[in-house]
């Protein structure tokens, strides 16, 4: 497809999720951002942001980086839950598939989405 078509085909809404995650269900050490366009499953783009010391909801230099991210993708609507939902290490990653976090025992036995511990 040429320039020329690209540029007049209308860009579809964008919007973002947000999620926060932390070694307990009271500090948020990090935040992801995703971007998304409407219509699409697979996101534009995904940022990370992690604090050692600060909770990363009141970190207002996170807060800032957050905000030039969501504007420069041009995001009208962010969706998020108003809670921790896990653990902020990163299966495969951090610690091997199929195990559960090393540094985060308060994660262990507990559902990320309700925070009930599971049996």
């Amino acid at each position: 497809m040429s320039k020329r078509k690209r540029a007049k085909r209308p860009r579809r809404p964008r919007f973002a999720t947000l999620a926060y995650y932390g070694p307990n269900d009271e500090r948020a050490s990090k935040v992801v951002a995703a971007v998304f366009e409407e219509g699409r499953e697979e996101s534009l783009d995904l940022r990370r942001w992690v604090s050692g010391r600060t909770d990363v909801r009141q970190d207002e230099k996170i807060g800032r980086q957050v905000m030039s991210f969501l504007k420069t993708h041009g995001v009208k609507r962010v969706a998020g839950l108003d809670r921790i939902i896990g653990c902020p290490h990163e299966e495969g990653l951090d610690y091997p598939e199929g195990e559960k976090c090393p540094f985060c025992p308060f994660w262990a036995n507990r559902d990320r989405w309700t925070g009930e511990i599971e049996e």
